[in-house]
């Protein structure tokens, strides 16, 4: 397995602009309620208090997609891992004003919290609108690598399933040559219809609501673990 220290550097910025008070309240307050335990390893039992299926999601963004999967289901408990500080926030209003309670919250590197899963732990793992790196020369950057992706694989059960959704041409072909070259996964898809609809279970994201105000076209992956 490529050795996963090499994509260990986070790109950008963990921060923008400076919080306002009732934002920074949450931050404050909530979150420490809501935080992923910083050492340690992680299962459903430390995390919720009870045994139940487990999904992450890497890079969530404002939260959108995680609070409309948490309300939709309410059995299962999210894990949502995000390096930005703005997104933290999102999220943290989506709980609040959601009244969730299935969700715990990582600011930081999805794989810290990756490592710290045991085998076959996960049964959904989702990957939404991840930064594309359109330039040759930092395609090593993007979570769609060798490394990464035989992470997850570890820790998602047989059968359990990997979503990627992307609105960026180089992503998108880039992610399907390393999915397509994984001996981990099977692609969910009988037509092209399958990966250019966004299934009904899957909540649209602000991202994907933005690319399509632009007219850019909308990709939807689906993978299941092999046995």
């Amino acid at each position: 397995m490529p050795d996963p220290a090499s994509i260990r550097r986070l790109y950008g910025r963990r921060t923008g602009h400076k919080l306002r008070i009732g934002q920074a309240a949450l931050v404050e307050d909530l979150l420490p309620q809501l935080a992923v335990p910083e050492t340690g390893p992680l299962d459903a039992a430390c995390l919720f208090g009870n045994d139940r299926p487990l999904w992450l999601e890497i890079g969530f963004g404002r939260g959108e997609h995680m609070a409309a999967q948490a309300a939709a289901n309410p059995n299962v408990g999210i894990i949502g891992a995000e390096p930005f500080l703005d997104g933290v926030v999102g999220a943290l209003l989506e709980v609040r004003d959601r009244g969730l309670t299935n969700i715990r919250l990582h600011n930081g590197d999805a794989l810290d919290v990756l490592d710290r899963l045991p085998d076959a732990s996960l049964d959904r793992v989702f990957l939404l609108h991840p930064d594309p790196w359109p330039k040759a020369r930092h395609a090593k950057r993007r979570f769609a690598n060798p490394g990464p992706l035989a992470i997850i694989a570890r820790v998602l059960k047989p059968g359990g399933e990997f979503r990627l959704g992307t609105d960026h041409p180089v992503y998108c072909r880039w992610a399907m040559l390393q999915m397509a070259q994984s001996p981990d996964f099977d692609w969910l898809v009988e037509s092209p219809v399958d990966f250019q609809v966004r299934p009904d279970d899957w909540p649209q994201t602000r991202y994907e609501a933005k690319a399509r105000r632009l007219g850019h076209e909308v990709w939807y992956f689906r993978y299941r673990r092999r046995d």
